[in-house]
């Protein structure tokens, strides 16, 4: 692919600002504002230099500021209405999320319980927010793609239950690959594969179109050549800068024709164990499920993976190449987890379905083929 310039992109309700120093244009977002609430993790705003860079424009402009800093990866909705109701007593007049998906998640939950009369029961049940504050994202990684998209993803604290809900789109965003050079090795395998999937299976969801599959293959091409580089030259801002562009082509994707069976299964483990990393459930669910999709769209599949593997035929028969083209990548970047690694065995196989379909299951109403119990234990066995 040809180098990746600066640009502006309007989606839906969200103007992206792509590219190095992109925070500053940007900035107009905060004329006018007294004090915006800062929703960010506990290290990443800072290490990033992501953090300071906002300071420098808040203090240029007087606006003061408060902070919530409580977002853990797989994060809560108590720390979403928490961040919320500090935001409300505080009488900001925006939010600014520095952070990845859990932190500008988290912010999109705030943006809107911090308004009167919005309720998270209310976006359970499909209402859409009335009102909202206005939302600046600062994205930090090359994964989540929520920077373009509506949805939002909390996890219930007394019931476990991992929800991705239609929220609210960022008013404003940013994607500036100088904040992801200081990314672990960990963390580049993690989100990279995470826009994998992203990609993957909304190119596959039964509402996908053709400008999601041509979204999609283009950041699969992109991840299938740059990520096996980056993970060997994590400060190469070049690779980083392609990687960051692939993860926002996938975060419109999923805008677009939403994720399937995947990343429902994944919902539900990461619930029940928080040290699950989300990229890292996708990459240990993902190859089976890749098996099942392959054998009801090979065509498609088969496109989509071909820059992992061009040898895939657009046949149902290959269903079995497909999945261990995929797992072969992901031992190449250096993915080698098991869920066993986090205490799951497979006695928790039926716990997981019937979690999944008594709590979950609209996440999987878009997967290309039925989804079964016995599909869901099969695919959860493959991961241990």
């Amino acid at each position: 692919m040809s180098k990746v310039k600066p640009f502006r992109l309007k989606h839906e309700e969200v103007t992206l600002y792509f590219g190095e120093n992109s925070l500053e244009k940007a900035a107009w977002f905060l004329e006018g504002k007294k004090k915006v609430g800062i929703v960010m993790g506990r290290q990443s705003a800072k290490v990033s230099g992501a953090l300071d860079d906002l300071f420098n424009i808040l203090n240029e402009r007087g606006v003061e500021h408060v902070v919530f800093s409580d977002v853990t990866p797989n994060p809560y909705l108590s720390q979403a209405l928490r961040a919320g109701e500090l935001f409300w007593r505080e009488s900001v007049d925006a939010v600014v999320a520095v952070g990845g998906g859990s932190v500008i998640d988290v912010a999109k939950v705030a943006s809107v319980i911090a308004v009167a009369g919005s309720r998270f029961e209310d976006l359970l049940k499909g209402a859409k927010p009335k009102r909202k504050l206005p939302l600046l994202a600062v994205n930090l990684t090359h994964g989540t793609g929520t920077e373009v998209d509506r949805y939002a993803v909390v996890t219930v604290d007394e019931t476990k239950e991992k929800h991705g809900l239609s929220v609210t789109y960022p008013d404003v965003s940013v994607d500036d690959p100088r904040y992801t050079l200081t990314l672990s090795l960990e963390q580049t395998i993690y989100t990279s594969l995470d826009a994998f999937y992203h990609a993957y299976e909304s190119a596959t969801s039964t509402v996908s179109y053709p400008l999601v599959e041509t979204l999609s293959y283009e950041a699969i091409a992109i991840i299938g050549e740059k990520l096996p580089r980056l993970v060997n030259n994590l400060k190469d801002i070049g690779l980083r800068t392609s990687m960051l562009y692939a993860s926002m082509l996938a975060g419109l994707s999923i805008d677009m024709a939403s994720t399937h069976l995947v990343h429902g299964i994944e919902h539900v483990l990461s619930g029940f164990e928080p040290r699950l990393a989300h990229g890292a459930g996708l990459a240990l669910l993902g190859p089976r499920v890749v098996y099942y999709t392959h054998k009801v769209l090979p065509e498609v599949s088969a496109r989509l993976l071909k820059p992992i593997n061009p040898y895939i035929k657009p046949v149902a028969e290959d269903a079995e190449r497909a999945m261990k083209s995929v797992k072969a990548f992901q031992e190449r970047v250096g993915f080698k987890e098991r869920l066993s690694d986090y205490g799951f065995t497979e006695k928790d196989a039926g716990r997981v379905a019937e979690f999944l379909f008594s709590r979950l299951k609209y996440m999987v109403g878009n997967t290309p083929f039925p989804v079964t119990e016995e599909v869901v234990k099969d695919v959860f066995l493959s991961a241990l």
